[in-house]
């Protein structure tokens, strides 16, 4: 019979969240794989767990899927770990565990911490609706790129983020999302915990006066419904102005012209000359 390939939750920083499923598994198995192999036998150590271990990391994970599906398939009972937290979560371990899926062995999931699970339930934010988006990119243009994605989204967005650019990516979400209310968690469940909460500009201007240290969870409030309607009334003015200006080229006077394209906008023409007296008050401030 195939063996059973078990993804296990380890602590995020204090030893003491282990569960008592997770240490019975990591004993009961035959092999444990593990981002880091020094850095898990440090765990297994401190809990007298003397189980053999294997390196799965992001560098030899295509290889080394096939290797661990291939004893599973044998008979033997793997567990995966990662340095910290749930194993998958912006860690290695999707190949492995879609490969045994896809042989049919049986998965099973030891739950237990996450950063960013622990992080938002402390963060004050609202916490009915999330999106984890993982660690932003590290270049400049493309993390505001992706921030750009996310503006129209009304829930809380949860990053992970590396000290050293967590000056220059809460400057670039201030530009990108405006001054929205934001927390950043650090240190989780370890000696220095702590959480800095305020706005956006708040936390730049204190994150620029320290150096950040330790693992980071930025999270940010989501667009509010009046921001939203905010945006799509920009989006009609700058939609109306374009069309209006390509009339105007054409020959058009700036009254036939702005009747002409509120009605291909399928807008009002009230609402039309609103949007263009507002755009004009903008620019003569």
């Amino acid at each position: 019979m195939p063996g059973t390939l078990f993804i296990v939750a380890t602590p995020i920083g204090n030893l003491e969240d282990i569960t008592h499923r997770a240490l019975r598994i990591l004993r009961e198995v035959d092999l444990i794989a593990c981002e880091d192999t020094r850095h898990t036998r440090k765990l297994l150590n401190h809990f007298g767990i003397a189980t053999a271990t294997i390196s799965y990391h992001e560098h030899n994970e295509p290889e080394r899927a096939g290797e661990l599906c291939e004893a599973l398939e044998s008979g033997q009972n793997i567990a995966l770990v990662s340095d910290a937290g749930t194993p998958l979560i912006s860690d290695p371990g999707f190949r492995v565990v879609n490969a045994a899926a896809e042989r049919g062995i049986s998965i099973v999931p030891i739950p237990g911490a996450a950063a960013f699970i622990t992080a938002l339930s402390a963060s004050g934010l609202a916490t009915d609706q999330f999106l984890f988006a993982g660690f932003l990119p590290s270049r400049a243009g493309a993390r505001r790129a992706k921030l750009s994605e996310l503006t129209s989204i009304s829930s809380t967005l949860v990053f992970y983020e590396a000290p050293h650019r967590i000056k220059a990516t809460l400057k670039d979400a201030r530009e990108v999302f405006g001054d929205r209310e934001a927390v950043i968690a650090r240190e989780l469940t370890k000696l220095h915990e702590e959480f800095a909460r305020g706005s956006l500009s708040e936390l730049v201007e204190r994150f620029s006066k320290v150096e950040a240290r330790g693992e980071l969870v930025l999270m940010i409030s989501g667009q509010t419904a009046e921001a939203a309607g905010s945006s799509r009334t920009t989006s009609s003015e700058d939609q109306l102005r374009e069309r209006m200006d390509e009339l105007v080229r054409e020959g058009v006077d700036q009254k036939t012209a702005l009747k002409k394209a509120a009605k291909e906008l399928g807008l009002k023409r009230d609402d039309a000359y609103r949007m263009m007296v507002n755009q004009k008050n903008r620019r003569t401030r």
